[in-house]
């Protein structure tokens, strides 16, 4: 018989504690704090990247000429004293950044009290310098609307990595108390008893349940589901064991001559699209049902003072459907065509999407043809 109380004692003791525990957000969760800051100054620097080398080589350049910059106009506008923790993130966060996972474009945000880097997997209006009261991150909204962020777990008995990815780019590898987890150090002492099959395959699961554990305070924490990279058989006995399973979107099979985070990315994007046609698909249908209800809004108008009162439960976008308005009050706006103006906002949809899912909202942008039935944007309301 095996003692549990005893196994699961080796195993902890067996963990090698990484670094002090951190908290980790999703980027939504980034975006809403940051949103919500306001600061003398804040310092918002914007940069289209490469993923590939020697392309992003460039990357350096830019951004060393975009923190110099920076610094510079900081320095000038408010002094050195009342910036100076500012100054201190400056200065370090040049030596923060591996050019590995940059992605289409790179978003840094400083202040006193503030230090966020955020990749995302679609271009930045312009490489820049924005230093206000607020964060610049309206360029973020419109690609954070269009991506899915998700983890990739490279699951072996080996050891096992977490990896934070949106759409098919892996942006930053988990490093904390839990994550890299070292390889699998438990095995039956007694020689005669190592060959019986049950035993190990009873400590397999046990180390993979402690990988689950650690997953699930990431999942309470994010609200991001997982991909698993790993063999069928380990797939298999990780669902055994999974004390909530739904946060699992399915697995590729392990190519260990491939394990790069490039082919990591492709492999977990593949299953992430698939998951995102159904869900469309789904949604599309949820839409059309509501209808008859009387909860489905298609005025632009309407659809945006909904979205500001946290009414949204459901926006499917046309991934076609871009509108310039122009804010004629805190509710009210009409369309627009010159970008240019003061109080013109070049993509309403954007800020309607934002307002939707920031208030636990379900957002999606597709290019089904469907939706045109009903308009080129569609809101489904709580009430």
């Amino acid at each position: 018989m095996i003692d549990y109380k005893v196994l699961s004692k080796l195993i902890r003791q067996s963990r090698q504690i990484k670094r002090p525990s951190q908290f980790i957000m999703s980027t939504v969760q980034k975006l809403q704090a940051l949103a919500t800051e306001k600061n003398t100054p804040c310092v918002s620097i914007l940069l289209n990247t490469h993923r590939t080398h020697p392309d992003n080589v460039q990357d350096v350049i830019l951004l060393k000429n975009l923190l110099k910059e920076a610094e510079e106009r900081v320095l000038n506008e408010f002094g050195k004293k009342p910036v100076s923790l500012l100054l201190e993130k400056l200065s370090a966060i040049e030596s923060e950044i591996d050019v590995k996972y940059n992605l289409e474009s790179l978003h840094i945000f400083l202040s006193n009290d503030t230090k966020e880097i955020i990749r995302s997997s679609w271009p930045t209006k312009e490489n820049g310098v924005h230093i206000s009261d607020t964060f610049d991150i309206s360029s973020l909204i419109k690609s954070l609307n269009r991506s899915e962020e998700y983890f990739i777990l490279q699951l072996s008995l080996g050891g096992v990595k977490l990896y934070n990815a949106i759409n098919d780019g892996i942006i930053n590898e988990i490093t904390n108390d839990d994550f890299p987890f070292p390889e699998n150090q438990h095995y039956v002492a007694d020689n005669e008893r190592r060959s019986e099959s049950k035993i190990v395959d009873n400590m397999v699961r046990e180390y993979f349940n402690e990988v689950d554990k650690a997953l699930v305070k990431i999942y309470k924490e994010t609200g991001l589901h997982c991909v698993v990279i790993c063999t069928e058989d380990n797939y298999s006995r990780l669902m055994h064991v999974a004390d909530k399973a739904t946060i699992y979107l399915g697995y590729a099979n392990i190519d260990n001559n491939k394990t790069d985070t490039h082919h990591l990315a492709k492999q977990g994007w593949e299953i992430v699209k698939a998951l995102q046609h159904k869900r469309r698909v789904e949604a599309i249908s949820e839409i059309k049902e509501a209808v008859g209800q009387g909860n489905v809004l298609t005025d632009l108008q309407e659809i945006y003072q909904a979205s500001i009162d946290g009414r949204g439960d459901l926006l499917i976008v046309h991934q076609d459907f871009a509108q310039s308005v122009l804010m004629t009050g805190d509710r009210t706006f009409e369309l627009a065509t010159d970008t240019a103006k003061p109080n013109v906002i070049d993509d309403i949809t954007s800020t309607i999407a934002w307002g939707v899912l920031s208030k636990n909202g379900r957002v999606f942008f597709t290019m089904q043809d469907e939706i045109k039935d009903l308009g080129e944007i569609v809101l489904k309301t709580r009430y």
